[in-house]
């Protein structure tokens, strides 16, 4: 890999900041794509971010480098942010959905994007074996510290589910996966591909407005949006039923909630 010349890359990308902040988006865009040559890799997600101002298509999915880089950042405080500032309670409301669905036990788990843990401490005694992915090695470092997973990979989740080879999943989770993946396809068939007939898989995304007609988009806060007729479809066409599909608050954001959606479906046999 090509040396990244750091100072130039912040000088951009401060500058960048600062005029998409001021309101002079053309002029915010170029520095952005200034990043982009210093840095093509994207660790600071400059391509998320002229999507985010509606230039330009949204990318397939949120730079891997950028992903790592960001929650490597945030691991530490990655709990107190999301749970406490944010408000998420995702891995409880699949908990909550999953007994009164009267689903499970579980013989064996895939956790993507892992993170700290969240969802495989709220699952734990619901599993037998849990297998936890994440990109982030600080957050993978976390998770294995609290003893929870038989297993732990880093590693990026379509990366992980197209080379895996080991036994199969009766259940697959992804509850905050989506909000860095635009095209669903790589995840839901490499979900599918990991997964004994009749396996479950659940996930949370968070929804574009109903008025657009555009199948994901990145919203304002850099994160991706999916409509819920792209993700019905989806998973229609990867051999999956749907169970369940609930209105949900993904997390406050600026003070406001996220919509999203929980989804819970079933490979077919």
């Amino acid at each position: 890999m090509a040396k990244i010349d750091e100072d130039a890359l912040a000088e951009a990308y401060n500058r960048a900041l600062a005029l998409e902040k001021s309101g002079d988006i053309d002029a915010a865009v170029k520095a952005y794509e200034e990043v982009l040559a210093i840095d093509p890799e994207d660790h600071g997600g400059a391509s998320v971010r002229i999507a985010s101002l509606g230039r330009g298509e949204a990318p397939p999915k949120a730079p891997d480098a950028y992903v790592e880089t960001l929650f490597d950042q945030h691991a530490e405080a990655f709990e107190d942010i999301l749970v406490e500032q944010l408000g998420y309670a995702v891995p409880a409301m699949v908990r909550q959905r999953l007994q009164a669905l009267e689903l499970g036990p579980f013989k064996r788990m895939l956790d993507l994007g892992c993170g700290t843990g969240l969802t495989g401490g709220t699952l734990r005694d619901m599993v037998d074996d849990i297998t936890g992915i994440d990109i982030s090695e600080n957050m993978v470092e976390l998770a294995h510290e609290k003893d929870l997973y038989e297993t732990l990979y880093v590693a990026e989740v379509e990366d992980f589910l197209e080379d895996n080879d080991e036994e199969a999943f009766d259940l697959i989770t992804a509850t905050d996966v989506l909000p860095y993946l635009g095209a669903l396809e790589p995840l839901f068939f490499g979900a599918a591909e990991n997964m004994v007939a009749g396996g479950l898989f659940i996930f949370s995304s968070e929804t574009l407005d109903p008025s657009d007609t555009r199948t994901y988009a990145v919203g304002p806060h850099q994160r991706f949006l999916h409509s819920e007729a792209y993700i019905r479809e989806r998973l229609a066409s990867t051999g999956f039923e749907i169970i369940e599909i609930s209105d949900i608050n993904v997390r406050m954001q600026d003070g406001n909630p996220s919509p999203g959606h929980l989804v819970i479906a079933r490979l077919k046999g």
